[in-house]
């Protein structure tokens, strides 16, 4: 689409990704910058809010779209449950969270104080500090009932 002036945005896009490519991970441009997509430069200009905030979006369907397809009964958690093991699930990866088997099983039993528990008792923990305190008050229903958060 051409705007007044005759400027073609689309086009000049189009020449922009054959002139930069399109990456998809970091890299180090011809001139050391980081560098990702189609010639961003993370060094000078990094990122906005709004383009954070829209990738976190998108880091959180690919979380709970893996979450239903590796543990559905996470669903049927109370909402406090469910924000906590995706936080897990989003900071781990599936991968390591699959390994926290015995607090997954607790989760899904309903055993919130046993779940609790799995979560502080593991090398996470120790390095996420205050976090995983977080994460297990939400399983153990430390910040249950909330209304209208069910």
């Amino acid at each position: 689409m051409s705007a007044p002036g005759g400027f073609d945005r689309a086009r000049l896009r189009a020449e922009l990704v054959r002139d930069e490519g399109l990456r998809l991970r970091p890299y180090r441009c011809t001139a050391g910058a980081l560098t990702i997509g189609v010639g961003r430069n993370l060094d000078d200009r990094g990122i906005s809010r709004a383009e954070a905030l829209a990738m976190l979006d998108a880091d959180l369907e690919a979380v709970e779209g893996e979450l239903d397809r590796r543990a559905p009964w996470w669903r049927g958690l109370p909402a406090p449950a469910r924000r906590g093991l995706a936080n897990m699930a989003f900071n781990l990866g599936w991968p390591r969270l699959a390994g926290f088997r015995r607090m997954l099983a607790a989760l899904e039993a309903g055993e919130w104080d046993r779940a609790a528990d799995e979560a502080l008792d593991s090398r996470w923990a120790a390095q996420v500090g205050d976090r995983a305190r977080r994460v297990a008050k939400m399983f153990s229903g430390g910040q249950w009932p909330v209304v209208g958060d069910q």
